[in-house]
């Protein structure tokens, strides 16, 4: 994107209208502090940097350098780990008070806001509540837990809905992905449009789903079956893993052209290899709940046509548990293998 004008701003902005026009409206005499809340993959990531070029753009290359997230006056912190810490809190309090660089306003943009630990959210209040004048403060959360409250109370919240299947469809349709395979995509997205492009480029979906699928016919009450099968699915996920790899080779290299040009960007080198750790792992969870809805989808297959009742039931129950343990970041192979045998064979 070599030029990019003021009307260009929104347009990696898909799926979310109401909420492109809400910022374009705040850019104009913004307040000091924004909650972006809504499910991972809708956009609050994207909608962050175009606000940012909204409000510090005042040309086309300061423009296209805060929507790439490497404007000087643009900051962006997320954990490093699963849960925001003191630490990062309180890089983010000292990035608030220093000036600006190029012009009279910075953006600072705080990703997965919903993860920080409560001494966290306390050490922020202060600055949320009273930033300096020339600093706008944007958090991105998932959703806003009870401890968070005060904090969401001192922004404007501005909410992003999950992206319906249709519109993910006519996102991809609009791209150019072909028919072939795009209700797998889309199913397996989930919403997330970030997760449905990533897909497009994936040649072992719909091979993944139907080795799921198939998994129920296998069992046979043993653990050697078990095992194998197990085996054989986490290795479909560490290919699923191509695609992201490709993508964040693609992100290295640029920011070494840019590196050769300008000079070591250490912070965004920092971030960006925190971030690409984030997505693999971020990655494998969204592998394990596609396959665990496709079996949970076999299972209610067998309960529509009036099949084996009670084993269906008991064993959608226990597909949904381990869906539950996902966000407790199990051990992946003893999670699907008491999994495993604890399913009835279809």
């Amino acid at each position: 994107m070599s030029d990019v004008a003021v009307s260009d701003i929104w347009s990696g902005l898909v799926g979310q209208r109401r909420v492109a026009e809400i910022l374009a409206a705040s850019a104009v005499q913004p307040v000091h502090a924004y909650l972006f809340c809504g499910p991972r993959g809708t956009g609050k990531r994207t909608a962050a940097l175009a606000f940012a070029a909204a409000l510090i753009g005042v040309d086309s290359r300061s423009r296209r350098l805060a929507l790439g997230g490497r404007h000087p006056d643009v900051s962006w912190h997320e954990p490093e780990g699963r849960t925001l810490r003191v630490v990062e809190a309180d890089e983010i309090i000292f990035e608030a008070s220093r000036s600006p660089v190029d012009g009279s306003l910075k953006v600072i943009v705080c990703d997965r806001f919903h993860t920080a630990e409560p001494e966290a959210v306390a050490s922020l209040l202060k600055t949320i509540e009273e930033p300096p004048p020339t600093a706008v403060i944007v958090l991105l959360s998932e959703e806003i837990p009870p401890d968070h409250t005060t904090v969401a109370s001192r922004c404007v919240i501005v909410d992003f809905n999950p992206v319906s299947d249709e519109d993910v469809r006519g996102i991809l349709e609009g791209e150019g992905v072909p028919p072939q395979g795009l209700d797998d995509i889309v199913v397996a997205a989930a919403g997330d449009v970030s997760r449905a492009r990533l897909l497009a480029s994936d040649d072992g979906l719909s091979a993944r789903r139907r080795a799921w699928a198939a998994a129920p016919a296998r069992l046979d009450g043993s653990g050697a079956t078990v095992a194998v099968l197990v085996e054989e699915l986490r290795a479909l996920i560490d290919e699923a893993q191509s695609p992201l790899t490709a993508r964040q080779q693609t992100e290295s290299a640029d920011l070494a052209r840019v590196e050769a040009d300008v000079g070591p960007q250490g912070r965004l080198r920092r971030e960006m290899d925190a971030r690409h750790r984030r997505e693999q792992r971020l990655l494998r969870s969204d592998e394990l709940r596609f396959g665990l809805a496709t079996l949970a989808d076999c299972y209610r297959q067998r309960l529509a046509q009036d099949r084996d009742g009670p084993a269906a039931t008991t064993a959608i129950s226990r597909i949904r548990d381990a869906h539950a343990c996902l966000v407790r970041n199990p051990n992946e192979p003893l999670l699907l293998q008491a999994l495993f045998l604890s399913l009835p064979r279809l």
